[in-house]
């Protein structure tokens, strides 16, 4: 029986809901379809915010056959066979989870991305920066999707014509949390166990074991978040199983040790230096070792920074200058700070004034006062 989500998914962009930055009037992908215009790109944005079925609409409004990859399963094999296909037109490989693909595989898709062969529409929740080789990012174009708002949310629900009312339709969009997937799941599965969708059923739906850990929707962040808030609060038993959990449930270990890396400065920070360090070393050695050993090294580094003391005055006093940013724009950096690389420079006071040590505020005049830290 075909999956709800497909039964309803958008065919065109006048279907579409959210994403206007890039899908409204003159605006990147609504230029590309009406111009017929073939390119690679990726996706990065969170789960269940259309990265899929905008892929799907692109490839069909260019008349050309789409091939679909998830990187968790597919390899080189699946690659050359799509090359080797004989067919008229063009051909765009969606490659869903790109980040999963190890640099060797990346290195091999690039040679037939860059002679057209294949045009690619790449799909990740992960910064593209850190997963894919520059070499292959340098030949897409990145398109980041936000989160669907709660009205977005609503104009989906509307669509499966399912009988909500208003109450279980709120607490739905809240459950959803921007994912559209999420929230027609839960309508699915809750028509499925209780032939009725109200907001008792749809709470013991989500209680049920009906719903599976997907690592792309809900539980992963669910599961994530209680692991970092259990090192938070120096709990190392609790930080240990919900890392349990994720390793077997099939979790990137290089998504953990990442999140890892930023709970060191985030929430350690100054009180323990050494813990950035140690973080770091847990990254590399997932990197070098691989599952199912490096869970090992993600035990070691989780008991250790469930351990630390927690100071998370850099990470605060660095939102604080960022508002100042946001709110100030590019005020004027002082001249005593400036280098005075030319003699029009010095002549104007570049560098005049400046003392190495000096207790003076650097910070520009208009915020000469301020304290982060």
């Amino acid at each position: 029986m075909e999956p709800l989500a497909n039964k309803i998914r958008p065919k065109s962009l006048n279907e579409f809901v959210g994403q206007e930055h890039l899908v409204g009037k003159g605006k990147p992908l609504n230029v590309a379809i009406e111009q017929k215009h073939l390119f690679s790109f990726i996706f990065w944005g969170p789960p269940g915010s259309g990265k899929t079925t905008l892929a799907r609409i692109y490839a069909k409004s260019l008349n050309a056959k789409l091939y679909e990859l998830s990187a968790v399963s597919a390899g080189k094999a699946d690659i050359r066979e799509i090359v080797n296909e004989n067919i008229i037109g063009s051909k765009v490989l969606f490659l869903d989870e790109i980040h999963r693909f190890n640099k060797s595989q990346q290195d091999f898709l690039l040679p037939y991305v860059e002679r057209g062969d294949i045009t690619l529409i790449g799909a990740t929740t992960e910064n593209p920066s850190f997963e894919v080789i520059p070499a292959l990012l340098s030949r897409c174009r990145v398109f980041v999707l936000d989160e669907l708002s709660e009205q977005d949310i609503k104009m989906i629900i509307k669509r499966t014509n399912f009988k909500i009312d208003e109450k279980a339709e709120e607490w739905l969009v809240k459950m959803a949390n921007g994912d559209a997937r999420q929230a027609i799941t839960m309508i699915e599965n809750t028509n499925k166990l209780y032939d009725k969708i109200t907001i008792d059923n749809l709470k013991n739906t989500l209680q049920s074991k009906f719903l599976r850990y997907d690592k792309a929707g809900e539980e992963h962040y669910n599961t994530i978040s209680a692991f970092i808030k259990s090192m938070r609060a120096s709990q190392p038993d609790a930080a240990l199983y919900y890392l349990a959990r994720m390793i077997d449930a099939g979790e990137d270990p290089k998504f953990i040790a990442r999140r890892m890396v930023i709970f060191a400065s985030e929430d350690i920070g100054l009180a323990q230096p050494t813990a950035l360090v140690v973080a770091n070393d847990v990254f590399r050695a997932v990197e070098i070792i691989g599952l199912p050993e490096c869970a090992i090294n993600l035990a070691h580094g989780a008991v250790y920074l469930s351990g630390c003391k927690k100071d998370r005055s850099s990470y605060e006093a660095f939102q604080k200058a960022l508002k100042d940013v946001k709110s100030y724009g590019n005020l004027p950096i002082p001249l005593k700070l400036r280098n005075p690389e030319t003699k029009l420079m010095k002549e104007i006071d570049y560098g005049k004034g400046y003392e190495k040590y000096s207790k003076e505020s650097f910070l520009p005049d208009k915020l000469k006062n301020n304290k982060y830290l």
